[in-house]
């Protein structure tokens, strides 16, 4: 494929028809895809979206002895930056501005790494699966719910190996973690408690007025894709700051969501809320409320009670009931992080759910599970990650080794999560949530913000 100029309108039609074919038509993919692989073979990766993540991201691979074969960036002062930082690891690199020109030209390609804005996921993620590429893509999965199920299901579906980037996963406090909490040593957990600190993107605010030049070698026109048009103004969207804005990002929940919910989701087992409790400052603007309280109720279900898991952002901390213990433990409460609190104790798991303190009734402080007697009793039963790196798990996997913890199935659910309290907060209000068929009853205007609006993708 040529990389050929086109308009606004020729060019969003083109993304459209791909993404809709790609999800309606059956995968025919490389057998080298199955686990065929030698264990010892190198991948040859390509990386996509060339931000700060992708840095980390692209450094790891590399030094897990993977070839980085291509980079692809719609703005040439990103590839400039990756140059300098990488250096020998992307010497030999090709450059692309445009994914599907890098597809249809470098046919040695086995993964791909995916760090772009949270708008251009699921177009990337489709086209790579449907080219039979193994899959690594940086949380939130996607930027709407119906992406997020619709990609998941391609995926599994396709048999490539995917794995969404939420790092905690691999570590051993996460898994300890759920082994500890259904293991039964915290008893029933009604609440969780999750709290972040107020961020520096646009928060609570309207897009500016007016535009300025382009900077010389970015694609404006490619980086909004399939967003509304909206012109381009210095340091208020790109680079960086996009994640602020709900065109292009969804603040705190979308950005910490696969974190810190990851952790109660997969330890208690839950599917979705049926209610979604919200109090928020600044509502009704084009960016993430300044400080917002998000309470996720999910129902009774077989042999299990009801949880509320509490979310915050913008300052808050937990009541002092659900905090105590956290500052004679740790010299003060923390600015963000998470609380399973149970009938018999509580578990602290940090923002990134890579903590595992316990404190149980009455004890004054947490102890790490490691050296708590209670803790101990509870068995061994989850797989660790090798070297306790998710990104090592996931090339092992790719070459035909052990399982992904956090494949698309598991992280789009824990993104579906998530993004329904982003629904709430888009339309201003608590709602009502029907999590199977992605509807809030009753409540017909919160079905703009379920699925992606201005496009057909065949979602």
């Amino acid at each position: 494929m040529k990389h050929v100029s086109m308009d606004r309108r020729r060019f969003i039609g083109t993304l459209a028809k791909t993404t809709a074919v790609s999800f309606a038509m059956p995968l025919i993919l490389p057998s080298r895809i199955w686990g065929g692989e030698s264990p010892n073979e190198k991948l040859n990766i390509a990386c996509i979206g060339l931000g700060n993540m992708m840095q980390a991201d692209m450094a790891q691979a590399a030094s897990l002895g993977h070839n980085i074969v291509a980079l692809c960036d719609v703005d040439k002062a990103r590839v400039a930056v990756t140059r300098e930082r990488q250096g020998a690891v992307v010497a030999s690199s090709k450059v692309y501005s445009d994914y599907r020109t890098m597809f249809d030209g470098e046919k040695s390609i086995d993964a791909v790494i995916i760090a772009t804005p949270d708008h251009w996921h699921v177009m990337i993620a489709t086209a790579a699966i449907q080219a039979g590429k193994h899959v690594y893509c940086e949380k939130p999965l996607t930027h709407t719910i119906g992406e997020a199920r619709a990609l998941a299901g391609l995926a599994k579906r396709s048999k490539v190996v995917t794995q969404m980037g939420n790092q905690g996963s691999a570590s051993i406090n996460l898994r300890r973690s759920v082994e500890l909490v259904q293991g039964g040593l915290l008893g029933a957990v009604r609440e969780v408690y999750i709290w972040e600190p107020a961020h520096g993107w646009p928060n609570g605010v309207n897009r500016p007025d007016g535009a300025d030049p382009v900077p010389d070698g970015l694609d404006w026109n490619f980086w909004l894709g399939p967003a509304p048009v909206r012109p381009y103004k210095k340091e208020i969207y790109h680079p960086g700051n996009w994640r602020g804005w709900f065109d292009f990002g969804g603040g705190s929940i979308a950005d910490f969501c696969c974190h810190n919910f990851n952790l109660p989701v997969r330890a208690l087992e839950l599917d979705f809320p049926d209610r979604i409790g919200l109090t928020a400052t600044e509502l009704g603007k084009e960016s993430f409320p300044t400080s917002c309280k998000v309470d996720y109720e999910f129902p009774a279900r077989a042999g299990k009670g009801p949880v509320t898991i509490r979310f915050s952002s913008g300052g808050g901390r937990p009541p002092a009931e659900a905090t105590a213990g956290m500052a004679e433990t740790f010299g003060q409460i923390p600015d963000g992080g998470c609380l399973l609190v149970g009938e018999k104790g509580t578990l602290s798991a940090g923002r990134w759910n890579t903590d595992c303190y316990v404190r149980m009734k009455a004890e004054p402080k947490f102890r790490g599970a490691d050296n708590h007697e209670a803790a101990k009793a509870i068995p061994v039963t989850l797989p660790r990650a090798p070297g306790n790196n998710h990104m090592k798990e996931w090339t092992e996997a790719c070459r035909g080794g052990v399982k992904t913890f956090s494949p698309f199935d598991v992280g789009g659910h824990i993104t579906e999560v998530g993004l329904a309290g982003l629904v709430a907060i888009r339309v201003g209000h608590e709602i009502k949530w029907d999590g199977v068929a992605m509807k809030s009853p009753g409540c017909p205007e919160a079905d703009a913000f379920v699925k992606a609006q201005g496009r057909e993708l065949g979602l």
